[in-house]
């Protein structure tokens, strides 16, 4: 990675991008930090604290939605639109007719996301105000003549508008700069999150226990290293199935005859089984803490059903609850992602055959065997990355627990790997023409 960079920084046309990347996500920074006038920070923080998807989305954000700023709702918007929109492609024949109609078909498509996005902005502002920021007195309503309605529309005029102009930056950042815009806003959010836990851990050292702390910071990062080791070497794996394309003689001229793979990765979901399972499972706090605030159902579902439920069972049962999710999002999402009979169709239609296997139907049984076996482990894997860094993390420190959220720590680590991928292969066009030139 590190000598991918010095390559790209050697490159004029590739440094520019790279500069202009930078200057954007520090755009996207400086927006995290703009305050929003009427809103008190500390009431609106202490209400997201308390919400365990809401604290997701935060560390997402770059702690701009606990500090109530310009860009509260960070790009989140457009990710639920698009996956809104993805899912809809494979159930409305509309929208999957215009995803195959090349250029034209992705413009259209796009511009149906963006006014998704713009609906989904209102209705998390809307949400948020309601019942957050207003719930918990956070907005100074004597600033909009008293008046709460006021209030809460100019905050969600503002956050929708914020969240606007981070999608826009995303798409000029994927336009003209490096790598996917949208992936690494959400990058730079979680690694600023991750910077400023361990910067008030830093802050917040003494005399009598600066020994202590930094054996703590130590042991965390040592802990890290073996942790983000262990999710590259996985993320990494793949199943290849080796296709043989038969020879075809067309004319005086033959073709064919090569060999080559169908690359299946045991994490080919990425990490929208578990942004879809934590929404899932804070779905029923949000919806009675909204509309039933102090009643007993909003106790009895803290007790019950919590991952910082009062008691042990609630845990229990959030976590059964959660790996369930896990494991339906896993396989639901894996059968988008890949079609064993379109694969099968592409695969003889071009002359080509798994050997020991015949063609058409039963090409396809052996793909849908294999796809359900790689994502089998993908789930256990998932549901290991949900649990298991925060209990070692533990070890370390427990100020130190949520300095990377689960899903914090796969996003951080695939767009690592895809943004080394897009240096990579940037180089070698540029490489490339010099050579022609």
């Amino acid at each position: 990675m590190i000598e991918t960079i010095k390559n790209a920084f050697r490159n004029k046309d590739i440094r520019k991008k790279i500069l202009l990347t930078l200057l954007l996500l520090l755009v996207f920074r400086i927006g995290c930090y703009i305050p929003v006038p009427g809103l008190l920070r500390e009431q609106f923080e202490g209400a997201v604290s308390g919400n365990d998807f809401l604290t997701l989305m935060s560390g997402i954000t770059g702690s701009a939605l606990a500090n109530g700023t310009l860009f509260a709702l960070g790009i989140g918007p457009y990710i639920n639109a698009s996956i809104i929109v993805q899912l809809l492609t494979v159930g409305i024949p509309a929208l999957e007719r215009l995803s195959k109609q090349g250029e034209e078909g992705k413009k259209k498509i796009t511009n149906i996301t963006r006014i998704i996005t713009i609906v989904l902005a209102i209705v998390q502002a809307v949400g948020i105000i309601v019942n957050f920021a207003n719930g918990e007195s956070a907005i100074r309503t004597e600033l909009f003549g008293g008046s709460v309605w006021v209030a809460g529309i100019y905050m969600t005029i503002v956050y929708t508008g914020g969240s606007m102009l981070v999608m826009w930056l995303g798409e000029r950042i994927t336009d003209y700069g490096v790598g996917n815009g949208i992936s690494l806003i959400i990058f730079i959010g979680i690694i600023s999150t991750a910077g400023m836990t361990i910067l008030q851990k830093f802050i917040g050292i003494t005399a009598a226990n600066v020994g202590e702390v930094l054996l703590e910071i130590g042991i965390f990062l040592i802990l890290s290293v073996l942790i983000f080791f262990a999710i590259v070497y996985v993320d990494l794996a793949e199943r290849k199935i080796p296709v043989q394309y038969a020879k075809q003689v067309r004319g005086t001229k033959m073709y064919g005859g090569q060999s080559s793979v169908i690359p299946m990765k045991i994490t080919g979901s990425g990490v929208m089984p578990l942004i879809f399972a934590y929404a899932i499972v804070s779905f029923p706090s949000m919806l009675i803490s909204l509309f039933w605030p102090n009643s007993s159902a909003a106790t009895g579902l803290q007790e019950w059903f919590s991952g910082s439920a009062t008691e042990w069972y609630g845990q229990v049962i959030y976590t059964v609850v959660l790996c369930i999710l896990i494991f339906a999002f896993s396989f639901f999402y894996a059968q988008i992602q890949f079609n064993p009979e379109d694969v099968s169709k592409s695969i003889q239609q071009n002359g080509g055959f798994i050997q020991g296997i015949r063609p058409g139907k039963p090409t396809a049984q052996y793909l849908k065997k294999i796809n359900n076996r790689i994502t089998l482990f993908g789930a256990i894997f998932l549901t290991l990355v949900a649990f298991l860094p925060s209990v070692i993390f533990s070890w370390a420190s427990y100020d130190l627990v949520n300095v990377f959220s689960t899903t914090g720590i796969l996003i951080v680590v695939s767009v690592a790997l895809e943004l080394d991928k897009q240096l990579q292969s940037q180089i070698m066009m540029k490489n490339y023409k010099g050579f022609l030139k």
